[in-house]
């Protein structure tokens, strides 16, 4: 609900409105006076444009150049008055050196103020950082003449310290309170004193590293004052500070806590740590502060809507305890941005999210500090499960009284913590799910020593810790203990299970269990997992395929394991296919195993590649009764491709004998006509025919029968059949369609053999079948057979009397061919008319056959 403000507030806040309106309004007018002074100053003679003449576009404005040259101007002078101080130094004595320093000094430093009171803001300005660098020579001097003896980063420590107040405080005076430049040069001074006092201490990095974070928190602090008194100069400065400083120190104190020694060295890394986390995560709380008030402060730095500090952070306590702290885990993941703020003010997603990003980062350095001070303490294989219990420790964050984009940095750190430490556990899964995969190449080999040696014949082990392999646990507890989203919770659910799964299929090889072990985990939960696929599907079915298949490659070591395996695998995936929800996954993954069991068998039998095929080919029969008693589509393609695949593997078995392959390939081919029977599948019936030429010729090639028309005319006759019966139910069918490719295939090769076969039997045979084929076609008014058969007599013809033409060509005298050629086309032209009305009856009569 939106916040209205009693009639008090109500008031501040729009003083506070009309106050900053005034102060605007005010500074606009004075830039406008300085502008019409300065145009009225300098008087610009009219000067009549030249015709159709375009007027230069100036390359840059009046104020930028004056900026230009005002810069130029204080960098020469101050260049020269380095110089001075650097090499004419030594030709004056000590009261001169006295006087020119503090006459020039003051003298520059008291320039902006008659500068100031006649609106030459820029020109003050430029005076201003040339008298800020002249304090700066000045120290300098002072170093070089009063305490040359003093130790230079000592002195460099107290100088800078001394100028940052200096300009601090001439940059507040009242007279010269509007120049910008001071106050960020004395907040970019201030960097310096702390470090280099450490530098000068000899305190080591840890001193180094501490003087860094407390400059760093200052900063901080500057940085989020946004008040009038602190300009928005000042905290870009401080801004900047506090990330550089910041960062460099807590890079320090990260190295400091990784390569501690002891525990002494551990805890003090820590404790720079935890200053860093402290100054981070204040920030943050700052940020979701100002967010949730909306950031408008008054003169005097209280909050205009009447919501102090305390106010807000009590109201962001009350509204972490309003909800359920489980709940948040979810949401704190979901919300990363644009939450809805106690005054009713909904935080834009920067300031929320810089905001969480912050507390996050705040956040991953306790867990750095809690991990270095255990890591110093626990033996070194504990050091995983050391950092991601602080990581796990930050979800204690819920139940606190903080404000909500905080809340939700420390569960985000809190998952990255926990994803690091489960990340680290990988190497160890991935040997463990994968090094099985090298048995392939080494089946029946032997039984390895151990489950690791079951799984690193072909793969090192990682070397890595087994206390590892508490992260991916840890992480899955938390995630099905603390995640009660509505949105989040199934996901959660399913990274818990995989994370348990990937841990129990590891332990066996991590603490070098039994052989035997290593073989029951992965059966046993497969079966478990079918058992829980039942009520529900998803992820058990996938991870009971996923737990399968290393299983399968783990009991290639020993024969009696493989077809032990291989046999309960198939059987377990059988039943579990009963149940219609898991029949898709399940029914496919047991025709599979089912498919390596035979192989197996044919194996431990002795039996040839091509007699094993044999067996095989009781997969792809499963398969295609199974098919045929389904219902649900989607069981059915998966379980038809499976029985496809073995029926692929059966053949390439029964490559190397061919009367094997043969048989195979006719057996194929009866599967592949039984589906074809099914109405949905009539269109298999064109891969049983194809199935039943390819065994017909397989047979003919064992046999050595080179005869073409052997094997075409296994092709021909069921191709004219399959016409015949299409003519039956289609009279309108044409024949090209239904005879065509029939005769067509013994027709054509025929006549190819008969041009290339020295004698006369098959050309005689060839002619009598076309011809045979030209009577029916003619016969039955028939296009098809009709144009075929005359044609392939046709060329039958003139290839048997081709040798006489020829002799009857070189007998004749050369004028005779010319004569006949003259007679023909006279007898032609006589009779043109009646040719072209038997033409027109041969199109009449073509046209009329089918």
């Amino acid at each position: 609900m939106t916040h209205v403000p009693p009639p008090a507030e109500e008031l501040r806040l729009l003083d506070a409105e009309l106050w900053q309106l005034d102060n605007r309004r005010a500074q606009l007018l004075a830039r406008r006076a300085w502008l019409v002074a300065a145009l009225q100053a300098v008087p610009q003679p009219p000067r009549a444009p030249a015709p159709h003449a375009v007027p230069a576009r100036p390359e840059t404005d009046a104020p930028r150049v004056q900026n230009v040259l005002l810069l130029l101007g204080g960098v020469l002078l101050t260049v020269a008055a380095m110089v001075f101080t650097l090499v004419s130094w030594g030709h004056l004595g000590i009261a001169g050196r006295a006087a020119v320093l503090g006459v020039l000094t003051l003298g520059v430093l008291a320039a902006p103020v008659p500068l100031l009171r006649r609106g030459l803001r820029s020109t003050a300005e430029s005076v201003a950082g040339l008298g800020l660098a002249l304090t700066a020579l000045d120290a300098y001097a002072l170093h070089e003449t009063v305490f040359a003896g003093t130790d230079g980063t000592a002195y460099a420590a107290a100088s800078t310290a001394t100028l940052a107040v200096l300009w601090a405080a001439y940059g507040l005076l009242p007279r010269t309170s509007t120049l910008r430049l001071p106050v960020p040069a004395a907040v970019a001074a201030a960097q310096l004193p702390l470090l280099l006092w450490a530098l000068a201490a000899e305190t080591g990095p840890y001193g180094c590293a501490a003087a860094l974070l407390v400059t760093a928190g200052l900063d901080t602090v500057v940085a989020l004052r946004p008040t009038p008194s602190t300009p928005t100069p000042v905290r870009v400065t401080a801004a900047v500070g506090a990330y550089g400083m910041g960062g460099w120190g807590i890079l320090t104190a990260g190295l400091l806590s990784w390569t501690a020694a002891g525990p002494s060295a551990a805890a003090r890394a820590a404790a720079l740590l935890l200053l860093a986390a402290g100054i981070t995560v204040g920030a943050s709380w700052r940020l979701a502060m100002q967010g949730a008030t909306g950031g408008v402060t008054s003169a005097d730095g209280a909050d205009v809507d009447g919501a102090t500090t305390g106010e807000a952070a009590r109201a962001g306590a009350g509204e972490s305890e309003a909800g359920s702290n489980t709940a948040a885990v979810g949401a704190a993941w979901r919300g990363g941005a644009g939450g809805r703020a106690p005054s009713g003010r909904v935080a834009g997603p920067g300031e929320d999210g810089v905001a969480v990003g912050h507390a996050a980062f705040g956040a991953l350095l306790l867990v750095l500090a809690g991990g270095g001070l255990l890591r110093a303490v626990l033996p070194g294989d504990w050091t995983v499960p050391g950092y991601l219990a602080c990581g796990v420790a930050l979800l204690a964050a819920l139940r606190g009284p903080l404000p909500t984009a905080v809340r939700r940095g420390f569960v985000r750190a809190s998952g990255v913590a926990q994803a690091v430490a489960a990340v680290c556990a990988l190497p160890l899964v991935v040997v463990a799910l994968l090094g099985p995969l090298g048995w392939a190449r080494e089946a029946w080999s032997g039984v390895p020593s151990d489950a690791r040696a079951a799984v690193t014949v072909h793969t090192p082990w990682p070397a890595f810790p087994t206390q590892v392999l508490l992260a991916p646990v840890v992480v899955a507890v938390v995630l099905a203990l603390l995640v009660r989203d509505a949105t989040w919770r199934p996901r959660a659910l399913t990274g818990a299970t995989v994370l348990a799964w990937a841990t129990v299929m590891t332990i066996p090889s991590a603490f070098q269990l039994p052989y035997l072990v290593a073989l029951l985990v992965p059966g046993l939960l497969t079966a478990a997992a079918l058992w829980a696929a039942a009520s529900r599907p998803h992820p058990w079915i996938a991870l009971a395929v996923g737990t399968s298949v290393p299983l399968v490659f783990l009991a290639l070591p020993s024969q009696p394991a493989t077809l032990a395996v291989l046999s309960a695998l198939t059987a377990l995936f059988a039943a579990a296919s009963l149940r219609p929800r898991l029949t898709p996954v399940t029914a496919p993954t047991a025709l599979v195993h089912a498919t390596a069991l035979a192989c197996a068998i044919g194996a431990a039998a002795g039996w040839a590649p091509q007699h094993t095929a044999l067996l095989v080919l009781a997969v792809p029969t499963a398969a295609a009764l199974l098919a045929a008693r389904l219902g649900d589509p989607r069981a059915t393609v998966p379980v038809e491709a499976s029985g496809i695949a073995a029926a692929v593997l059966a053949i390439g078995l029964a490559v190397p004998d061919r009367p094997m392959l043969a048989l195979v390939l006719a057996l194929c081919g009866v599967l592949a006509a039984g589906t074809a029977v099914r109405p949905d599948r009539r269109p298999v019936g064109y891969a049983a025919a194809a199935l039943f030429v390819l065994a017909a010729w397989v047979r003919l090639a064992a046999w050595g029968v080179g005869t073409v028309e052997a094997y075409t005319l296994p092709v021909t006759v069921p191709a004219l059949v399959v016409g015949a019966m299409r003519r039956r139910r289609d009279p309108q069918a044409s024949s090209w369609t239904a005879y065509g490719p029939g005769l067509a295939s013994t027709l054509l090769p025929s006549l190819v053999a008969a041009w290339a076969d020295p004698h006369w039997v098959r050309p005689l045979l060839l002619a009598a079948a076309a011809l045979l084929t030209t009577l029916l076609g003619a016969r039955h008014r028939l296009q098809a057979p009709l144009v075929l058969g005359g044609s392939v007599l046709v060329l039958d013809a003139l290839h048997e009397l081709a040798p006489y033409l020829v002799q009857l060509t070189g007998a004749l005298p050369r004028w005779v061919p010319f004569a006949l050629a003259g007679l023909l086309l006279l007898t032609l032209g006589a009779t043109y008319e009646r040719r072209l009305s038997q033409a027109r009856q041969l199109r009449d009569f073509l046209g009329g056959m089918h």
